[in-house]
């Protein structure tokens, strides 16, 4: 039972973990949103770690039968979402060092609380948290899960491994800020650079295993 519940944990912390990548989404969300209070970026994290959890357990949980109602396979959502997180990271890297102009959204200055909700699920959750990427691995590993289904250990794992991620998504999306003051602002944008050429290196690896999946499936034809 404990091995079990460990190995399901690993499993889920170490297949999502790289793909979520949040100190990179915490630099990336600090750089399209440079303003707020200390408040308002602390709502914003608690807002995103929940958009991400809930995105987490419904991959896990009903996203296989949702791709199956639309016909959509495992291969065909890796290419979109390896197209998605491609050019997400390809526009932050080329994106000019003081633009923060056109990213600046009045409303985090505000006290316009609805518009940072809708802001904090898209597109900071969705896609620069948990994208198409981080949806296409979880639903992989859930055609893992007890066919027999859930158990009491295996959802006790899930959960336990779906607090650790968004755990660590708030800190970091959470205390980014501080991060960047204590690098200043040379290391910050070198730091932004490197987890934007990151994303991007996910995004074309998500692109070429679709890719490739399709291509054996041709080729096995």
């Amino acid at each position: 039972m404990l091995h079990d519940f460990t190995s399901t944990v690993l499993l889920l912390v170490a297949g999502l973990f790289p793909i979520i990548n949040p100190p990179g989404a915490g630099f990336i969300i600090l750089s399209l949103v440079p303003g707020g209070t200390s408040a308002q970026r602390a709502e914003l994290a608690r807002r995103v770690a929940l958009n991400s959890f809930v995105i987490l357990l419904a991959s896990l949980s009903v996203g296989a039968y949702v791709l199956a109602f639309f016909g959509i396979s495992i291969p065909v959502l890796r290419i979109a979402g390896g197209i998605v997180i491609g050019s997400a990271g390809w526009k932050l890297l080329h994106s000019p060092h003081d633009d923060k102009k056109g990213h600046e959204p009045p409303q985090v200055e505000g006290s316009d609380r609805e518009a940072l909700r809708v802001q904090a699920f898209y597109p900071l959750t969705l896609p620069i948290t948990v994208g198409p990427g981080s949806i296409a691995v979880a639903i992989a590993l859930a055609t893992g899960f007890p066919r027999e289904g859930p158990t009491l250990v295996h959802a006790s794992a899930v959960s336990t491994a779906l607090l650790i991620l968004c755990v660590s998504i708030y800190l970091c999306v959470r205390f980014a800020a501080n991060v960047e003051r204590l690098l200043g602002a040379v290391g910050s944008q070198v730091a932004m650079r490197l987890f934007a050429f990151i994303l991007f290196c996910i995004g074309v690896q998500i692109f070429w295993l679709g890719l490739s999946e399709l291509i054996g499936a041709l080729n096995a034809k």
